[in-house]
């Protein structure tokens, strides 16, 4: 399905192949010769996507741009099944595993790989070549890469990065205190707006071939 969102219809080449139950919508380019699979979501809100040549986003996968960000992949990247990216940039010959996530202002350099389950955390950077582990953590920048078992380590670096502040704009509360009232308010009322105007352009985009 393809979405007019915000007044902007998603450019998807002629070239590229897009399974028949994925969904397209808002600011979104997919260059030639690319693959997006079955039940896959590609929304920008807020944001531009952008998806370079030689792309293959698997089965069930989901791109969100988000407002601040270009979500970009460059050449030749392999996203995987499961797989969530938000507003982050990654460059050409990427590996992102099934159930990889990676973060908002978080950067995958040249030939980088994110095995299964991990995760690069927001405003982090990995670097060409570097290889996230099976369910390991980069967080930071330059990203220390650490096991799930190393919170105390995770958060350590994390807190600095300011989660809420950074993607919500909201100060982080005292302890004992929660701001999940207040983002979620701000964020419904946003994302509600942001999508009032939404038209399908094509409700069975079966470009499948």
């Amino acid at each position: 399905m393809v979405i007019e969102s915000q007044g902007k219809t998603p450019s998807i080449s002629a070239q590229s192949s897009v399974a028949s139950t994925a969904v397209i919508s808002g600011d979104v380019t997919i260059a030639a010769n690319c693959r997006i699979g079955h039940g896959v979501v590609i929304v920008a809100e807020g944001g531009p996507i952008e998806i370079g040549e030689h792309c293959v986003v698997m089965d069930t996968a989901v791109i969100r741009g988000v407002p601040g960000h270009v979500t970009r992949l460059g050449r030749h990247v392999l996203v995987g099944p499961r797989a969530y990216l938000v507003g982050c940039e990654v460059e050409d010959n990427v590996f992102l595993a099934t159930g990889s996530t990676v973060f908002n202002g978080a950067r995958i350099g040249k030939g980088a790989e994110v095995r299964i389950n991990g995760l690069v955390h927001l405003r982090s950077t990995l670097a060409p070549d570097e290889t996230v582990p099976i369910g390991w953590i980069a967080v930071g920048t330059p990203a220390t890469i650490l096991p799930p078992d190393a919170h105390d380590r995770v958060w350590a670096i994390q807190k600095a990065l300011d989660f809420p502040k950074y993607v919500f704009s909201l100060d982080r509360p005292p302890a004992g205190e929660t701001v999940m009232p207040k983002m979620m308010q701000r964020y419904t009322e946003s994302l509600i707006k942001r999508h009032a105007s939404d038209q399908v352009v094509d409700a069975s985009i079966d470009m499948d071939r």
